[in-house]
């Protein structure tokens, strides 16, 4: 339970239910089984940006254990994983495809209680109508196949953000990408990019997740103690890469950033969630015509590509994300879970709850 700035209690809270013991029509009531800590869930934690009381956590898979009046194509018992975002489909914003950006998407619909807030970090969430879907189609409530883990199911929403995050970026097979930062995040999109056909460069301050991430077949690290812009440059023949995307929210490194791609380049900012101004070159814009853009949250619109690839994935071996999951916690160690996700250390990597 979050009470406040950088104060997580661990509380018996009741069931998401109406009065009547019931949830309302087009709902559904999951059993929580894994939920990852995302680093939005910290960044809400640590600076206070929405109100108290409120259960955090969204990258969640588990069981439904209630269905509303109305709800089709789900049953009780049934493994799904839940979006806590799914857009209106029909505003502007969604006809324009930026669907993170729509007021519908906006609202939480998923809640263990309180104000929504996902909910995961708990044993049950209530699932609102518009997330489960409508006349039998789903919108953000995915079935999971019986052979795919809880654990590798919980990835879905994290993948989705991801891929999304790449498919902007147009990668070719001939071009370079620097991604930095090697945390879960981090070697999801080296591994997305990887995937098609570009040279992937990855940079991070540890070893140990180099050598996580090479377990993904990405084989370029870089030291980023060291200097990552002359190492770039050294690996595509002086010009720099052609993509550099910043997986850590470091003002900071968005200079490195430009500095390390070719004129001509892309920047692309996926971990910068908080307002703030950070110095770089206009003319960097301008004269060298480097792109500087940004990625945010999932697209609907790429639900089903990434349900088969993490499913597909995990069936043959090539993204079987659960090797990403260092640390477990049961849920009444919840608050020592959220301490080590704010203090990564070299052997920490995804942190999951398991209520």
């Amino acid at each position: 339970m979050y009470r406040g700035v950088n104060d997580v209690r661990v509380e018996t809270v009741p069931v998401p239910l109406d009065a009547d013991g019931g949830i309302g029509r087009g709902e559904v009531l999951v059993r929580i089984d894994t939920c990852g800590i995302c680093g939005t869930d910290l960044k809400k934690i640590h600076s206070g940006s929405h109100s108290a009381p409120r259960i955090f956590g969204h990258e969640m898979a588990g069981t439904i254990a209630m269905v509303g009046a109305g709800v089709t194509g789900f049953a009780i018992g049934d493994r799904v994983m839940a979006y806590h975002h799914i857009p209106c489909g029909e505003c502007y914003y969604c006809r324009k495809r930026t669907f993170a950006q729509c007021e519908t998407y906006k609202k939480v619909g998923c809640t263990a209680g309180f104000a929504a807030a996902g909910g995961g970090f708990a044993e049950y969430i209530r699932v609102m109508e518009w997330i489960v879907g409508r006349e039998g189609k789903t919108a953000g409530l995915i079935r999971i196949p019986d052979d795919i883990p809880f654990e590798q199911a919980s990835f879905i929403e994290p993948v989705n953000t991801c891929y999304k995050a790449v498919w902007l970026l147009g990668l070719q097979a001939d071009e370079t990408v620097l991604v930095m930062g090697q945390g879960p995040i981090g070697i999801l999109l080296a591994a997305l990019a990887r995937r098609t056909g570009a040279t992937v460069l990855t940079s991070d301050l540890y070893a140990e997740r180099h050598a996580i991430a090479a377990t993904f077949g990405l084989n370029h690290p870089l030291d980023a103690r060291g200097d990552v812009v002359a190492a770039t440059k050294v690996a595509t023949e002086g010009r720099g890469a052609d993509v550099a995307l910043v997986a850590v929210g470091a003002d900071a490194l968005i200079r490195v950033a430009m500095d390390a791609i070719r004129p001509g380049g892309r920047v692309m900012l996926f971990a910068s969630t908080q307002h703030g101004e950070t110095p770089f070159d206009p003319a960097a814009v301008c004269m060298d015509e480097k792109t500087l853009m940004g990625s945010y949250s999932a697209s609907v619109a790429m639900n089903d590509a990434v349900v088969q690839l993490v499913f597909e994935g995990y069936r043959d071996g090539s993204f079987d994300l659960t090797r990403l999951i260092s640390h477990r916690f049961p849920l009444e160690d919840a608050v020592a879970a959220i301490d080590l996700a704010s203090h990564p250390q070299a052997g920490s990597m995804k942190i999951v709850i398991k209520p």
